[in-house]
């Protein structure tokens, strides 16, 4: 018996080793393939509707405009000179692109000590909460995906003095995610039932 319980414990600890696919699904412009070749992501999505109210095709764009999709995508290193490496932009990581203290703030208030910002079911509830505390706070409604990204992206504060005013190519790029998120949802009604 006791081998059985040895031989369970190091399959276990050697699966827990084999490398996670951290690319972005092949096709990222159709959520129909991309939901077929990442069905974890359709649960994750439908989880955080459940919990949170906020619809896949409004994650999914937001996602894609934060990450690409990408499980450890980070923002790119800063370089002194041009060739001597300060370090990275922020601290943002992980599907959401959520910030350190952002996270650890997500994970106190959701006892959710073991969530991970490379997971997309974490990511997915993380954003899902976020959304939730702007629709409260700022009262954006959760299908308002401009409004909601530039209150993401900039956060609660910021929105709240139109930070993004200033920046116009964070305009832009709201309405490229307000785009995209359309484009999603018109998909997501002609996928099959199984996703």
């Amino acid at each position: 018996m006791s081998r059985l319980i040895l031989a369970l414990v190091l399959v276990g600890a050697l699966g827990s080793c084999a490398p996670r696919n951290t690319d972005a699904p092949e096709n990222l412009d159709n959520a129909c393939a991309l939901l077929a070749e990442r069905p974890h992501y359709a649960r994750a999505f439908r989880q955080a509707e459940r919990k949170w109210g906020v619809q896949a095709h409004v994650l999914m764009a937001m996602i894609y405009q934060e990450s690409k999709f990408i499980s450890n995508n980070r923002p790119p290193h800063q370089y002194a000179l041009g060739i001597i490496p300060t370090g990275r932009q922020s601290s943002a990581f992980g599907y959401s692109q959520a910030l350190d203290g952002t996270w650890d703030e997500y994970v106190t208030a959701q006892h959710a000590r073991g969530a991970r910002r490379d997971d997309m079911r974490h990511a997915a509830d993380f954003m899902g909460w976020y959304m939730k505390l702007s629709e409260q706070e700022l009262g954006i409604d959760m299908s308002d995906v401009r409004n909601q990204y530039l209150a993401y992206h900039e956060g609660r504060t910021g929105f709240r003095r139109q930070s993004y005013r200033s920046k116009g190519w964070l305009m832009r790029v709201a309405g490229e995610v307000e785009t995209r998120a359309v484009v999603y949802q018109a998909q997501l009604a002609q996928c099959p039932r199984r996703l």
